[in-house]
């Protein structure tokens, strides 16, 4: 039993990596992954399987889209995930202008080795149409081609699975006939929608099935979480514990994406690198960051190092040998010690 639960994790590190050149990359001090494509992805007709193209999401940043200027500086910045803003990081005065910039800059944004992600605004905050209809809809002119439409849509506060219903049905309605399936990932920021999470992505999967959308992550908020519960945030964020628990094993069981919370200190590098190794070690796949000089620090947290791809290529390898020859094979794990 223990043997095929180190040989899954060795998998799980290699499924990060598509191709033996994004390999040698992704080892390199400056490592990145590479995208099977270098063109947005929008193929439909089946859910997202352990063989597709990952999507890498270490680093998830947030760009206002009521900046132009700042949405103008995304192919810089260096981060996996550039998330266009239109929910938190815009005020409501803001909103429409937002929709605009950001269905502009998705005409002229290359998404090479960068996975362009809108954020929406929530179902409850009445919001949610409005920004669907301008970017993905023609409510603001024509509707686009697919291939400038987001790759990814984030839809947070998923409090209950009626919510995914009612988002589900605005995004088949704003599609106007066009082929456009996005990665989904949704967000848990209450205590209701960790109690239903396990419902929300079951229900997500199967309407991944039917071609809406492609499930691929989900994001854990953590300011609206210690709200919703009552909590005082602590610099070691232990009143989190449970909670970010959870959200890993229900996500990791639906086998998708983990993004962990936001470290708002940007000053503070020392405690930024604590926190993202710690995520990265519960399970955490990528983190929410706010400030350029995070991405760094947070990349390296959730790459997997040179070692740690070297071990999982060998056991992975001997594994195969094994079925193959039927003799028995010694394999060391992480930490040194033989195993057969």
């Amino acid at each position: 039993m223990a043997k095929m639960q180190i040989l899954k994790f060795s998998r799980a590190v290699l499924r990060r990596i598509t191709t033996k050149q994004s390999l040698l990359q992704l080892c390199a001090s400056d490592s990145s992954f590479v995208f099977k494509t270098s063109t947005r992805n929008f193929s439909c007709g089946s859910h997202v399987s352990l063989d597709s193209p990952y999507i890498p999401r270490r680093t998830l940043m947030y760009v206002p889209g009521h900046d132009p200027k700042k949405l103008k500086k995304i192919p810089a910045l260096g981060v996996d995930c550039a998330v266009l803003e239109c929910e938190d990081g815009v005020a409501l005065n803001m909103k429409a202008q937002a929709r605009k910039n950001i269905r502009d800059a998705l005409e002229y944004l290359e998404a090479q080795n960068l996975d362009l992600a809108l954020r929406i605004n929530s179902r409850f905050s009445g919001l949610m149409e409005a920004d669907l209809e301008a970017v993905i809809g023609d409510a603001l002119g024509p509707a686009a081609a697919i291939e400038k439409l987001p790759q990814t849509i984030l839809l947070p506060k998923v409090d209950t699975v009626e919510d995914l219903l009612i988002f589900t049905e605005h995004l088949k309605s704003v599609k106007l006939g066009r082929n456009y399936c996005p990665y989904l990932v949704t967000y848990v920021e209450s205590a209701q929608g960790l109690m239903n999470f396990k419902d929300i992505l079951k229900k997500a999967a199967d309407f991944s099935q039917e071609g809406h959308f492609h499930l691929d992550g989900a994001v854990f908020g953590s300011d609206d979480f210690v709200a919703d519960i009552g909590a005082e945030r602590t610099p070691d964020a232990k009143e989190l514990i449970y909670a970010r628990q959870k959200f890993v094993m229900v996500a990791k069981a639906f086998r998708i994406q983990a993004i962990d919370m936001v470290y708002v200190d940007i000053h503070n590098t020392d405690g930024l690198r604590i926190q993202a190794d710690e995520g990265a070690k519960m399970g955490f796949t990528g983190k929410q960051i706010i400030h350029p000089v995070q991405v760094p620090h947070v990349k390296a947290a959730f790459t997997p190092s040179p070692a740690r791809v070297e071990w999982a290529t060998e056991l992975v390898k001997n594994f195969e040998d094994h079925q193959k020859s039927g003799q028995v094979t010694t394999i060391k794990t992480l930490v040194g010690q033989n195993m057969i």
